[in-house]
């Protein structure tokens, strides 16, 4: 039997191999019912009908490249190399690994009220739904945002971006099952900006863990995951937040509210 697919989308910065490394407490938690792959690696897996997987996990990146300009202009400074250093993701990795160069799924415009991008990340999406079937989207921060736009055409930390063509998407609401996981300490998504993505998700389960911008990592959330992805619309217990969770190492993505 064919594995059950799910598109992993990155935050904002990131990058499908980034972001998988980063999720490697979770892959390890998972173990042989859920395969992390890349988006290189899992091409021949399309063709493989006998995968012994039960759930294929298929990371994508996203096809803005970010140059340093864009990084300076998003943390709204005029030094390019400190920016490109606090998101982990320097200009020599760009050049010496294209794997490791930061992405977005868009942009702002200079007034930031518009984005900038979106539709080229969209019609990337779709090529990926069309081709295959995927029983559904995780994403982080930006790729939250972007997950959540998918769904409403056909979520952690995710966040409804301000753009006419995404009021257009989401109005009035939508009622794909999702679930919205909100750091009680997120200084980068703010809970009254993910709220605007909550209002108009019309089927959805919001989960709070006690720490910041990051997919907690902690074993009652990675079970939970593993959980949740294996059965989305079944009874999941709530992992519960007795306990701040700390990202494990590289695991936070620093990004700026004004990129995203």
């Amino acid at each position: 039997m064919a594995a059950k697919k799910v598109l992993m989308l990155h935050g904002y910065a990131q990058s499908a191999t980034i972001f998988s490394k980063r999720l490697g407490a979770l892959r390890k938690t998972c173990g042989k019912d859920i395969e992390f792959g890349t988006v290189a690696c899992t091409q021949c897996m399309y063709m493989n009908p006998n995968c012994s997987q039960q759930y294929l996990a298929v990371f994508v990146d996203a096809p803005h490249v970010l140059t340093p300009a864009d990084l300076a202009e998003a943390f709204q400074s005029s030094n390019d190399s400190s920016s490109l250093d606090d998101l982990g993701a320097p200009e020599a990795a760009t050049e010496t690994d294209p794997a490791l160069a930061p992405r977005g799924w868009w942009s702002v415009d200079a007034a930031r009220t518009k984005t900038v991008g979106l539709e080229d990340s969209i019609m990337l999406l779709r090529e990926y739904l069309t081709k295959d079937h995927y029983e559904g989207i995780f994403g982080f921060s930006q790729g939250a945002a972007m997950a959540a736009i998918m769904a409403a055409l056909v979520t952690a930390a995710g966040f409804r971006p301000k753009s006419p063509l995404c009021d257009a998407i989401f109005l009035p609401s939508f009622s794909t099952p999702t679930l919205h996981i909100l750091g009680r300490n997120d200084v980068i998504v703010v809970e009254e900006r993910a709220k605007s993505l909550l209002d108009v998700s019309a089927n959805k389960r919001v989960e709070y863990h006690d720490g910041g911008h990051f997919v907690p990592s902690k074993a009652n959330w990675r079970n939970f995951l593993k959980a949740y992805m294996k059965d989305p619309l079944g009874d999941v217990p709530s992992p519960g937040a007795s306990a701040i969770s700390q990202p494990a190492s590289g695991a936070a993505t620093p990004v700026t509210p004004a990129a995203l």
